[in-house]
C-alpha cells in the first residue's frame, strides 16, 4: 500500500477545495491519503471521503513516501515537522505569494497528481541546522530549523547584548535586535529582511546576520557548513528569545549560550521539474531582466 500525507492551510477555503480533489485522484489509482486530525473536517466539508486521519506531531508522516502541501511556506516548514524522522519527502503546491519552498502552482494540479501517482519526482535534500541552548555548561533547551535559528531580544525597549563567536573564536560583540543563523534555503526568507545575501540552495555553507546591531562591523558572515556558529548574551538588563523557522521558541536568559551547527537530519524536498534557482527568483520577486540576451536567446533570433 503507498501512502501520501496531505497537509492544507485550512484557513484558505481553496486549499481545502483543491486538496479534496487531489486526494480523490490518488485514490483512485490505489493511493492510501492520509491527513492531519484537526483539518480533517475541511477535506471533508469539500467532498473528500475515505481519509485516514493521523495525529499531529513529529512523526505524522510515518510509513508515508511523500507529504504534499497545500499552501505557502509557513504550511510547509509545518509539515517538515512532521515528515522529521520519518524519510518522506515534502511537496509544496503553492497558494501562497513569495513563496520559495513550494515546487508547483496550483494550476498545475492535475500534473502533480500524474507525477505522483508515477512516482516521478526528483528528491532534493537540503541542509538544516540543529541548535543548542546552554546555561553554564547545561543544556537547557534543543531544537532545529530548516530557513533559521533566530537570536531575538525579550524587551522591545533595550537592545540586546551579544558576542558572537565562529568554530570557537570571538569575531564580534554587537548591540542588536537579534541575530540570525540561516540556512542557504533561508536566505530568501528572515535571512533576506535583515539585509544578508541570497545563496543558491545548491551551497553548502551556513550564515549569520546581525539585525539592526550598532557597531562598526555588522556585515553579514558566511561560513563553512562544517563551522559552529556562537551567541552568548551578555550585559546585564535584556534576555532573548531564540526562534527556530519562526515556529518554536526558547527563552535564553542572560548568561546563556546558543550553539549552530549543521543539522544531523536534512529535509528531503521534492521537485517537478529541475528548473534554475535563478529562474525562480526572478519570478518570485518579479525582478527586471528586460532587455537581457543570452546565449540562448540570441541563437533563437539567429535561427529566425
Amino acid at each position: 500500500m503507498r501512502r501520501v500525507l496531505l497537509t492544507v492551510h485550512v484557513a484558505r477555503p481553496e486549499a481545502a477545495r483543491v486538496a479534496s480533489g487531489f486526494a480523490t485522484e490518488l485514490q483512485a489509482a490505489g493511493i492510501e491519503v492520509r491527513v492531519v486530525d484537526a483539518e480533517l473536517s475541511a477535506l471533508v466539508d469539500q467532498g473528500a471521503s475515505q481519509l485516514v486521519a493521523v495525529e499531529a506531531g513529529p512523526g505524522a508522516a510515518a510509513d508515508c513516501e511523500l507529504a504534499v502541501v497545500f499552501g505557502g511556506d509557513g504550511t510547509i516548514l509545518r509539515t517538515a515537522e512532521l515528515c522529521r524522522g520519518t524519510g518522506a519527502a515534502v511537496l509544496g503546491v503553492n497558494l501562497g505569494h513569495v513563496g520559495f519552498l513550494a515546487e508547483a502552482d496550483v494550476e498545475d494540479l492535475h500534473e502533480i497528481a500524474a507525477r505522483v501517482i508515477a512516482g516521478d519526482l526528483e528528491v532534493e535534500e537540503r541542509l538544516t541546522v540543529d541548535v543548542v541552548v546552554s546555561v553554564a555548561g547545561e543544556i537547557i533547551a534543543r531544537n532545529w530549523a530548516l530557513n533559521e535559528a533566530t537570536v531575538e531580544k525579550a524587551a522591545r525597549e533595550r537592545m540586546l547584548e551579544a558576542v558572537v563567536e565562529i568554530d570557537g573564536r570571538p569575531v564580534s560583540r554587537w548591540g542588536c535586535d537579534g541575530v540570525v543563523c540561516a540556512t542557504p534555503t533561508g536566505s530568501t526568507a528572515y535571512n533576506f529582511s535583515a539585509g544578508g545575501p541570497i545563496v543558491w540552495p545548491e551551497v553548502s555553507a551556513l550564515l549569520m546576520v546581525p539585525i539592526s546591531a550598532h557597531a562598526l562591523f555588522a556585515r553579514p558572515l558566511v561560513v563553512s557548513p562544517d563551522s559552529t556558529l556562537a551567541i552568548e548574551i551578555v550585559g546585564e538588563t535584556t534576555t532573548g528569545i531564540v526562534w527556530c523557522d519562526g515556529r518554536r521558541a526558547a527563552e535564553v536568559p542572560i548568561g546563556a549560550r546558543i550553539e549552530v551547527r549543521r543539522g544531523t537530519e536534512p529535509v528531503r524536498l521534492a521537485r517537478l521539474h529541475a528548473a534554475p534557482f535563478a529562474d525562480r527568483l526572478v519570478r518570485k520577486f518579479e525582478l527586471p531582466v528586460a532587455g537581457w540576451r543570452g546565449a540562448a536567446e540570441r541563437r533563437r533570433e539567429e535561427r529566425d
